[in-house]
Parts: structure tokens; C-alpha cells; sequence
């Protein structure tokens, strides 16, 4: 056995035993299974990664000091998200997805192409840095699409337009930090829309314990009060009072299982906002759909976190759901133009894009930031401007 293998092994086990003693028995299994893939893997490889020299040493090194500070969970600055937090998931994306590579290696033969998944990993790390503003244009044409299905966006059409942006999964965190999250609000602000709309998932680990994070970083969106609307998901309910003490104090109405009423140039507008839940989706969206009924020749706008709620809801209700919590499918082969992701190779759920069910349209936004997987690989970020015309 090698020095490097003693030593990563040495690492994994004092990394779950700090997690064991610090965190307790479920989140040190939790973290014990995914480092210890990572060290599997990488042990059988790191003699045919020559080309990174001492270098894959380092990115070894971060990806373990990257979870010991994950155990202290905070906010770190730049040199650390630089120095370690960068390297780290580069690392662990590309030594992740190597694992085919990895077996041919544990069996003695070379592995040819063993850099291809660290090629798609640093394309990844800078989709995970940058994202490039777009307009999409989407035309609510009234058409039965009959079942759940991915649905075209349509060529636009002459006649007033509704412009909003949508913010969904910012996840303040190594990747997305608080002058960053705030520059992209600052830009949708620029952008003069109608309204934005922000669909859940504002923080991590790392920024649900600091209550100064949030508010700064919306802060821009006070330009915009009474045009900016949100509703809550999944890991707003980690550290729910943040949440809404940060949309309170920016000028952002909070729609939990509510709904209100507003005039546009293209006429009323009702926006109607979902509670994130795990169970009994449908009777629950039913009795709210109920209390709210979409008034007669508006346009119904629905706030769902989880676009896997969107065939729970009652079919003609939702003229326009915004969803995002796939993050695109985070891992996936739209950056060339396919649409295919993990999300839509093994499960049923809508990933991206435009969805219809009937008459009712989802649109599922890929996401302004990613949690989980250590980047995006192949599917970026998205800051759009969705144009809705509608019949």
C-alpha cells in the first residue's frame, strides 16, 4: 500500500471520527459514505493522474480539510474559498464521476482518458462561477398538451408582455456569496421587470446560523417592493425565522399557501404561493386552490418550490407554476445543447425548461446557485428574463 493511500485512508477515518464526536452517529454516517466513495476511488487513480504532479496531493488534502471545516459550519472568507473550498469540489466532482476509470484501475489495467470526468468537473467549476444573463421567451398558447410532458417555448408573439425574473436555490455558501447573490439581485433589478419572483432554498449549513447573510444580500430587491414576491422551499424550513425576517425586511411579500391579486399592463394577475411539503401534496394544494379560486380573466402565477408537487396540483389551476429545486438536473449535457441530466435519466421528475400537463405550464428554473453535489457539471446556472405572453 501506498504512502498516498495510508495517508487519505488515515484522513477519512479522522474526519468521520470528529463528525462521530462533534456532529453525532447520523451525520458521521452520512458523511462517512460520501468521503469514503471519495477516498475509494481516488486511491486507485492517483497513480495515472501524472499530469497534475504534486498538485493532485493538494486537491486530495482540500477535499478532507473542506469536510472538517464543513463540521464547523460558517461563512468563510475568499482565501479559504480559493484555497480550499474550490479545489475541494473540483476534485471530489471529477474523482466522483472517475469511478468507471477508477475500477479499470483496481484491476490492474490503465485507464485510458482518466482526465475526461476532471475536464467536465473544471467546466463545472466555472459554470459554477459565472453565469451569463438570457431572455427566454414563453407563450402561454391555451393548448391541451394531454399529459405530463416537456413542452417547446414557443416563438413569440406581437402584444404586451409580462417580464419577471425568477431567483430560485441562491444556497448562500462557498459558491455563492453574500456580494455575489446581492450583484445578481442588483442586475435584476437593472433589468426592469415586471416582477421577480423567488422560489426557495436561500441558504446552506453554512448561512443558516448567520441572520446577517440573507438580508444583506437582497437588500437591491427593496427597489422593486410590492413587485417582488416568494415562497418558501425545503431548506428555508431549516432555518425558516432568517428566511423570513431577511424577505420581510427587503420588501418581499411571502406567500405561504396565500395568494393576492395585482393589475398589470397585460391585466390582473394572480400570484399564488405553495408551502414546501413533503406529504399529502395533493389534498393539500386542493384546499388551498379552493380558499383562492383564480378569478375570472386573470392570469394565474404559482409559486412551487418543487416541481415535483406539480401533477399534485388540480388540473386547470396553474396557467404558469415556477419551480426550481432540481438545480437543472445539476449534472447533464445541456452546456451542449442536449437536454438530458441525471434527474431525467433516473427519475420521472421535471428537471428544466418548459413542462406542460393539459393546459397548465411548469417552468422549472435551472437554478441560481447548487447545494449537494459538489458543483454543477455540464448544466449551468440560469439568470433569465422570461417573457410571458399569453392568449
Amino acid at each position: 500500500m501506498s504512502l498516498f493511500s495510508i495517508l487519505s485512508c488515515c484522513a477519512y477515518l479522522l474526519v468521520v471520527l470528529i463528525a462521530l464526536r462533534t456532529r453525532g452517529r447520523l451525520f458521521a454516517t452520512f458523511l462517512g459514505v460520501g468521503l469514503g466513495l471519495f477516498t475509494l476511488i481516488s486511491v486507485p487513480l492517483r497513480p495515472h493522474l501524472q499530469l497534475f504532479g504534486g498538485f493532485a496531493d493538494y486537491f486530495q488534502l482540500s477535499v478532507y480539510l473542506h469536510f472538517v471545516a464543513y463540521l464547523w459550519p460558517k461563512l468563510r472568507p475568499w482565501p479559504w474559498r480559493v484555497l480550499v473550498n474550490f479545489p475541494a469540489s473540483f476534485f471530489s466532482a471529477g474523482t466522483l464521476l472517475a469511478w468507471p476509470w477508477a475500477l479499470v484501475a483496481a484491476f490492474g489495467f490503465a485507464p485510458h482518458y482518466v482526465y475526461a470526468p476532471y475536464a467536465f468537473a473544471l467546466l463545472g467549476l466555472i459554470q459554477a462561477l459565472y453565469t451569463r444573463e438570457s431572455l427566454r421567451e414563453l407563450v402561454l398558447d391555451g393548448t391541451d398538451a394531454g399529459g405530463l410532458r416537456r413542452y417547446p417555448l414557443g416563438r413569440s408573439k406581437a402584444g404586451p408582455a409580462l417580464d419577471i425574473i425568477q431567483i430560485t436555490d441562491p444556497h448562500i455558501g462557498p459558491f455563492m456569496s453574500i456580494k455575489r447573490l446581492r450583484r445578481i439581485c442588483e442586475r435584476a433589478v437593472a433589468r426592469k421587470p415586471d416582477f421577480i419572483f423567488l422560489t426557495g432554498d436561500f441558504l446552506t449549513v453554512e448561512s443558516n446560523r448567520e441572520p446577517h447573510a440573507l438580508p444583506a444580500a437582497l437588500e437591491p430587491l427593496l427597489q422593486m417592493r410590492g413587485r417582488v414576491f416568494a415562497c418558501l422551499g425545503n431548506h428555508d424550513h431549516e432555518a425558516p425565522h432568517i428566511v423570513q425576517h431577511a424577505l420581510e425586511q427587503n420588501g418581499v411579500q411571502l406567500l405561504v399557501d396565500e395568494a393576492v391579486e395585482v393589475e398589470t399592463a397585460t391585466g390582473p394577475l394572480q400570484i399564488l404561493g405553495f408551502n414546501h411539503r413533503y406529504r399529502d401534496r395533493k389534498p393539500a394544494m386542493a384546499e388551498v386552490c379552493a380558499r383562492f379560486p383564480k378569478p375570472a380573466g386573470a392570469l394565474r402565477i404559482v409559486l412551487l418550490h418543487d416541481p415535483g408537487a406539480f401533477t399534485r396540483l388540480p388540473e386547470g389551476e396553474g396557467d404558469l407554476v415556477l419551480s426550481g429545486h432540481t438545480h437543472g438536473g445539476q449534472i447533464g449535457l445541456v452546456s451542449f445543447g442536449l437536454p438530458i441530466t441525471f434527474v431525467s435519466l433516473f427519475t420521472s421528475l421535471p428537471d428544466h425548461g418548459l413542462w406542460a400537463r393539459g393546459k397548465d405550464r411548469l417552468y422549472v428554473h435551472r437554478g441560481t446557485g447548487h447545494y449537494g453535489f459538489p458543483l454543477r457539471v455540464g448544466v449551468p446556472a440560469e439568470q433569465s428574463l422570461l417573457r410571458i405572453r399569453h392568449s
